[in-house]
């Protein structure tokens, strides 16, 4: 039945890990009656009030905690409804015991994602702030925090949104063209919608000439790890990661499946594959994992080719950083096929800081950014503004004013499925159903 946004909701916001101290929320039109019902009054807004909280009976009321109480009234409030929030001892029988007075009091648990749905819903933000604060909750590293606070304060809706504010602009000129063809209207009316759609469509360009930057920063850079048997493939994982993720061992073939381990380099989340040596093999098992690591190879954004000092490199993928390791039983080249040959060893450490020094400069290269622009962080993102862009391509093309109109209508429409002002309801399930319960 889909998304219904009625009614009182609760969830608990804070972690079901043992705490100290457990925050319920609370939002809905009913929150006034049902703060009074467990508490007895309504505490000044906004600010924090230390009261018991009551079940009701037919017989003598409950004690079921004593908690710092907050009243947000709407529409200053997070969801721009009527909300609490009931800081209580985390012990999980006082949450169950609130949750029940809460059910008790004509409240429901709340959907993943309704308490942001409601805020979008109520106008208190659009939906890429939204999907912004869903980022801001999965942060891992600052980079992520960075761009995800950025996102959820405005900076992308912003780029959009004044896109819109232009994109009215010129089809209000065009309109008058359109109502008004017999007046004398300047000249000059024309070449300006042109050169104007001429500067969203190269504005739209370099956004998304962007690299999918912000997307590696939201997702992480994928680095395969690649190479012969016995290259140190798991060996150079178990360094990156700076624990024994995987096996390492003597014996030529061990990784026989691509092992991911998620690290960090220079701020930036970044996930390692280990991958199955490559060479030709009769094992079932073996050639399996063989066609794993090239996939992975081709799906990575970076490649680490490994090989060993004693044996020639194998073909050398394009882009890869080439890594020559055992530096300590033979010399490597400085160079092979006009590649640069980073040298280490595994086994007594040499080289390893010039590498991790290589790996950052490459995972920096992936994720800066080169203008002030926000990046795009997810592909919806990136579709939308295509769609746009095309639909100022097409009108750029056209002669009949009415036509450019629709096209200019159409890139209107495409922007505001991006921000959720038109046409997004199909959007929202997918787009809230992400959050945690509790947000």
């Amino acid at each position: 039945m889909g998304y219904q946004g009625e009614g009182t909701i609760f969830a608990l916001s804070t972690g079901v890990e043992r705490a100290a101290i457990a925050v319920m929320r609370v939002s809905g039109k009913g929150s006034a009656d049902l703060l009074v019902r467990l508490c007895g009054a309504l505490p000044p807004p906004r600010k924090a009030v230390l009261r018991r909280v009551w079940q009701q009976a037919d017989v003598q009321d409950t004690l079921l905690d004593e908690a710092l109480v907050l009243w947000f009234p709407g529409p200053r409030s997070y969801t721009g409804e009527d909300g609490f929030e009931l800081h209580l001892h985390a012990g999980p029988a006082i949450i169950q015991a609130v949750s029940n007075a809460l059910v008790q009091g004509g409240a429901r648990p709340a959907e993943p994602g309704e308490f942001t749905r409601r805020a979008f819903t109520n106008g208190r933000m659009d939906l890429v702030e939204a999907e912004g604060i869903a980022d801001l909750i999965a942060a891992e590293t600052e980079s992520q925090r960075r761009q995800a606070l950025a996102q959820a304060d405005g900076a992308l809706s912003r780029v959009y949104q004044g896109w819109a504010d232009r994109l009215k602009k010129l089809l209000a000129f065009q309109e008058a063209l359109i109502d008004f063809p017999d007046e004398d209207l300047p000249p000059e009316v024309e070449e300006e919608i042109r050169s104007g759609i001429r500067q969203l469509i190269a504005q739209m360009h370099q956004h998304l000439a962007d690299g999918q930057r912000g997307e590696r920063i939201r997702r992480g850079v994928v680095f395969a790890i690649t190479g012969p048997p016995n290259a140190g493939k798991s060996s150079l994982l178990n360094w990156l990661v700076e624990r024994d993720a995987a096996i390492v061992s003597p014996i030529a073939g061990t990784t026989r499946d691509a092992l991911e381990i998620v690290g960090s380099l220079g701020g930036i989340k970044v996930t390692f594959i280990d991958t199955a040596g490559l060479r030709e093999t009769e094992d079932e098992i073996e050639a399996e994992g063989v066609r794993r690591a090239l996939f992975h190879v081709k799906q990575a954004d970076c490649v680490v080719q490994m090989f060993a000092a004693t044996e020639a490199p194998q073909k050398i993928f394009p882009g890869a950083l080439l890594v020559g390791n055992k530096l300590d039983l033979a010399p490597l080249p400085a160079e092979v096929e006009g590649i640069p040959v980073i040298p280490v060893s595994l086994k007594n450490g040499q080289g390893l800081d010039v590498l991790r020094t290589c790996l950052e400069h490459k995972v920096q290269a992936l994720t800066a950014s080169s203008t002030s622009m926000p990046l795009l962080t997810r592909a919806r993102h990136s579709a939308g503004v295509k769609e746009a862009c095309a639909a100022l391509e097409e009108a750029l093309q056209q002669e009949w004013p009415e036509v450019r109109g629709e096209e200019l209508r159409l890139a209107m429409r495409a922007l505001g499925r991006l921000t959720g002002h038109v046409g997004v309801e199909e959007l929202l399930d997918a787009i809230f159903g992400q959050f945690c319960i509790g947000k």
